[in-house]
């Protein structure tokens, strides 16, 4: 069944029932509530001890602890996920930039591959869901076609 929506990504009215509309929701609304709650998470320390995930060698160069590094990623994470939902088609490289960052801090790190494997394929859905975005949100234009 073909796509209500022109393949040039111009505006235009979008089934809901489109699969990779679907796909770009979802992938919108994960990378909005991800990034904001991991980024909560760097105050609270609920889920775990964050500053263990800092390479030493970052945390040698920046200034401060290792701790109040992760409060400083921590609102990068928050502004990263409110720049999904806000404008997606730029939110979407901004995380994927960011998990790539993360991706180098854990390989250079203390031996977290299987999260630095893990954030590999978060990377790619970061980037799939800036694909989409460019045909359901174009620029200038926070919200979908629908």
């Amino acid at each position: 069944m073909a796509s209500t929506t022109p393949a040039t990504g111009s505006p235009g009215r979008v089934s809901p029932s489109d699969p990779a509309y679907r796909a770009f929701l979802l992938l919108r609304v994960v990378f909005t509530a991800a990034p904001i709650l991991f980024g909560l998470d760097k105050f609270t320390g609920l889920l775990t001890d964050w500053p263990r995930y800092l390479a030493p060698w970052i945390d040698g160069i920046i200034p401060g602890t290792a701790g109040q590094a992760m409060y400083a990623v921590g609102v990068i994470e928050i502004v990263a996920g409110i720049m999904v939902a806000l404008l997606p088609r730029f939110g979407g490289w901004i995380v994927a930039a960011w998990l790539a960052g993360i991706i180098v801090n854990l390989l250079t790190g203390p031996g977290f591959y299987d999260v630095a494997l893990r954030d590999l394929g978060l990377m790619a859905g970061a980037v799939a869901l800036a694909l989409l975005a460019s045909r359901y949100a174009p620029a200038g234009r926070g919200g979908s076609s629908y």
